[in-house]
């Protein structure tokens, strides 16, 4: 019987976490993300967690997420659509702090994050993207579907106008 329990408690190989942690540099907390999310959904949620929690002060904040290693040259840098992952031991997920001082905002994918000031959030300085939502090319190709439309048109209309010689060609033939 002894031998019995012993088998049933084989020790299992221990679980990897079902959590990553970030740590924000401009407020020195972890922040806990699950394996898999977004890196722009996780600067997101930090930055807007830094705003509530500054009160309106002036915080500097996230632009994107980083692995770094002591030893390691070149940090692993996520883009707003790459998953977190975790690289294994000495691997630590970090913030990057914007260095040239840009105030207004920081773009993460489609979501746009104000920074806060001394008066609150300053919608008077908020980033826009500047993209003509009408190109050339989207031009181009409207006119080429317009001249295929026209082209097609002309070819059934000189079939139709034809097609009695046609008949009587095909008639006289036979």
């Amino acid at each position: 019987m002894a031998e019995g329990k012993e088998d049933s408690e084989v020790k299992q190989p221990p679980q990897p976490p079902t959590f990553l942690e970030v740590v924000c540099k401009s407020s020195s907390k972890i922040r806990r993300f699950s394996v898999g999310t977004e890196a722009g959904f996780a600067v997101n949620l930090i930055n807007k967690k830094l705003l509530n929690d500054s009160g309106g002060e002036n915080v500097s904040m996230a632009s994107h997420i980083e692995a770094v290693k002591e030893g390691e040259e070149e940090p692993v840098s996520f883009g707003p659509s790459s998953l977190l992952v975790d690289y294994g031991s000495g691997w630590k997920l970090q913030t990057v702090i914007e260095s040239h001082g840009d105030k207004r905002g920081v773009f993460i994918g489609t979501t746009r994050v104000r920074k806060a000031s001394a008066k609150g959030i300053d919608e008077s300085h908020s980033v826009r993207r500047k993209q003509s939502p009408i190109s050339c090319l989207y031009i181009g190709k409207i006119l080429l579907a317009f001249l295929l439309i026209f082209v097609f048109g002309a070819v059934f209309t000189l079939a139709l106008e034809n097609l009695p010689r046609l008949i009587l060609y095909i008639n006289s033939s036979v």
